[in-house]
């Protein structure tokens, strides 16, 4: 059967109703956008009616919808036309009116989860809220697919279908894969960054992190694999519910961590890799619980220690998570920091400081005065990448005042870091 064409609808609509042709008319250029009706699909109508109808089209919102139900439905497209006669759009339409933008895009978002038509996140990729060509172009044909098979009344397992649509090699794409596709993007996007340093700095990485970057053949990450073995039978803490001092003193023997100005140990304090990796476990892995004044083990600490590619992938990205108070600044002069230790051997600390503060401020970064960027500015973000590198065992030596230079594992673990760092989702402010 040929495409409906618009114009011929439009026309039929004006003669059999035409106090909603005009409605009809600016909903359609709004959802299709001069393309034919053919193009379109259940994510696109639920999102023109659930969003950009509520937020952004001028006029009676609820006869804009009624009409554009009707012009779907004189072209045979019944399943769609439901859909802006629905309960669900009604009561959308309502809450925006009634309870201001945040609320009606809170409606949006579960009715759209509802429809199942929704790609999901999967462990290979998390969407974007702002999307880029190629990973707007997997999106949609990831919906269509959900879509095609909730229709056909197949048995859906969003996350399965989703993984297989986005890794099957496609002609359509030369062989390729819309996972490869949107990885590259992304890559492309971070390597671009702002600035020329910047760019020259991260240019030679984009083919390096294109592939995932294993975990090492020899031992790494010894720290966390101890600290989750002794959390097996659970850790006792003191009353402050820090790790006991006998644990403080075992980890800075066994791993060589200074301790603060060179004193004995007296208690996790102390020792600031141990608090690191104690934070790490807990808050960023989710390994470790507190239950009562002891640390056990979680299920997911349990099977991060049973599989050592699964630990490896998930700790890495430690090295760039922003810590409590710290934001895309101080994320950023990690990133650069990490950039110029994977390739450069040892460097003194004011060295890397120098290096990582030209590039920062040719990004364009300021402080809060509105000054350059300064030694002192980066003293925090580099102090936590420090206590992150030794936390997970990756500097050759922990010494407090020793050269950067990173283990063989620990350059590993950098390019896992900023592989983690350039295919991570793009989001709105204040969206996670």
């Amino acid at each position: 059967m040929p495409a409906p064409d618009v114009a011929a609808l439009l026309a039929q609509l004006e003669r059999s109703e035409p106090d909603i042709a005009e409605p009809a008319r600016v909903a359609v250029e709004w959802l299709a956008g001069g393309e034919a009706l053919e193009t379109i699909s259940q994510l696109d109508v639920c999102e023109f009616l659930w969003y950009t109808l509520p937020i952004k089209v001028p006029g009676d919102q609820t006869t804009i919808a009624r009409a554009l139900g009707e012009l779907l439905r004189l072209g045979g497209m019944d399943r769609y036309a439901a859909l802006c006669d629905s309960p669900s759009t009604a009561r959308i339409l309502r809450t925006y009116a009634r309870e201001g933008e945040e609320a009606g895009a809170a409606a949006y978002q579960a009715a759209l989860e509802a429809t199942g038509v929704l790609p999901p996140d999967i462990p290979e990729l998390s969407w974007s809220s702002i999307m880029g060509p190629e990973e707007m172009g997997a999106h949609v044909a990831c919906a269509a697919a959900l879509e095609l098979a909730i229709v056909s009344r197949e048995t859906v397992d969003r996350e399965e279908l989703t993984r297989r649509w986005l890794t099957a090699s496609r002609t359509e794409l030369g062989g390729d894969c819309w996972l490869h596709r949107v990885h590259g993007e992304r890559l492309n996007r971070w390597v671009l960054g702002r600035g020329t340093a910047r760019r020259e700095l991260a240019q030679p990485f984009e083919v390096r992190l294109h592939a995932p970057v294993p975990a090492p053949a020899e031992p790494s990450l010894e720290p966390v694999r101890w600290l989750l073995g002794l959390a097996r039978g659970g850790l006792r803490l003191t009353e402050r519910l820090n790790l006991a001092r006998a644990v403080a003193v075992d980890a800075a023997d066994r791993f060589g961590w200074d301790t603060t100005a060179g004193r004995a140990v007296r208690g996790e304090a102390d020792v600031a890799p141990l608090g690191a990796l104690k934070e790490i476990a807990v808050e960023e892995l989710k390994a470790l619980r507190r239950s009562g004044r002891r640390l056990v083990l979680t299920p997911t600490g349990r099977a991060l220690l049973d599989d050592p590619e699964r630990l490896w992938d998930a700790v890495t990205p430690a090295l760039l998570t922003p810590a409590p108070g710290e934001h895309d600044f101080e994320v950023s002069i990690r990133e650069c920091a990490l950039m110029f230790l994977v390739d450069n051997g040892s460097l003194p600390y004011a060295e890397l400081g120098d290096r990582v503060a030209r590039v920062v401020n040719g990004e364009g970064w300021r402080t809060a005065a509105g000054g350059q960027v300064t030694a002192v500015d980066l003293a925090g973000p580099l102090g936590e990448l420090r206590r992150r590198l030794d936390a997970l065992g990756l500097r050759e030596s922990s010494s407090w005042d020793a050269p950067w230079r990173l283990t063989s594992p620990g350059r590993s673990a950098a390019l896992a870091a900023l592989r983690a760092q350039a295919l991570r989702p793009r989001q709105y402010a204040g969206l996670g």
